[in-house]
Parts: C-alpha cells; structure tokens; sequence
C-alpha cells in the first residue's frame, strides 16, 4: 500500500492513494478525527461485506464511536467504545458473528491498535441490544488471535 500527501496550504492537505484521491482539510476535521472514522469505516464495511457475501441485505446502519484518550501528549486513545445499530434478516446470532469476525480477524485497523487500546462494541440488531459494551480479546500475537469465523475471510484488504 502507498498513500502520499501533498500540503495545499492553509492546513489542507491532497491524499492520493492507488485507487482515489480527496482533500484533508485539517480545520474541518482533525487527522485524529480521520483516523477514528477509518477505525470505525473498516469494521463497518466487513459487516456489509459478510452479510452480503451470504445473501443478506443490512439496512438502517449506524456505526459510531466513544473514544477516550489519555491527557498526556501525545493523547493517545485508551479506549474505544464501538457501536454498531443496524437492521437485518438475518438472525442475532449471526449478527454478532459477523461483527466479532471483524473484531477479533479481519479489521485490519482495530487490529493495528487493539494491543494498545481497549477495544469494546455494543450491537443494537433490529432495535434489540444484543451486546452492552462488552470487550475484545487483546494483548498476544496476531497468531494467537485468529478468530475462526467460518466464512473464510470475507472482507477487505
């Protein structure tokens, strides 16, 4: 992978990656903020990824985030609170299936900080909590944490 930046000036930035570009306008949204929203944006895709890959549609689909950080520079995030809201036909079970093979396997970016950070998610399916703030495995080597999900790697790279 190799992205690049070019400054424009007045805190924006160009992005370019292989397959797009886009400006970061830094006074509009902080690259912290940036970096959240993909951490959020990779888990939020496997999910749709998976479903779809079964035949299933997810509709009504929300993901946000509560992160702390702590107070020292460089402010680095202690914690992320994930939640997932979204409606679907499939059943609770698999539901929380897909979003723990996101987690725990395929999510590339909360597995980039997962050692660092403690990583929690709540699933809100089809208006049901089915999951309150509950936590990841963290800590151990990528090896360790190969979650078995059965569906063979849907997601992205």
């Amino acid at each position: 992978m190799e992205v690049s930046l070019s400054y424009l000036g007045e805190k924006r930035f160009e992005a370019k990656t292989a397959k797009s570009g886009f400006v970061l306008d830094c006074k509009e949204i902080t690259p912290v903020e940036y970096f959240a929203t993909g951490i959020i944006g990779c888990t939020g895709i496997d999910l749709v990824v998976m479903a779809e890959k079964d035949g299933y549609v997810v509709s009504n689909y929300r993901i946000s985030a509560e992160i702390e950080r702590e107070m020292q520079v460089p402010m680095k995030f202690a914690s992320i609170h994930i939640i997932y809201d979204f409606e679907a036909s499939f059943d609770a079970v698999r539901a929380k299936r897909y979003i723990l093979a996101s987690l725990e396997s395929y999510c590339t970016t909360v597995n980039s900080i997962r050692d660092a950070v403690k990583v929690y998610y709540t699933i809100v399916y089809n208006g049901e909590k089915i999951a309150d703030k509950a936590s990841i495995v963290s800590g151990g080597s990528s090896a360790e944490r190969i979650f078995d999900d059965g569906f063979g790697g849907a997601c992205c790279s």
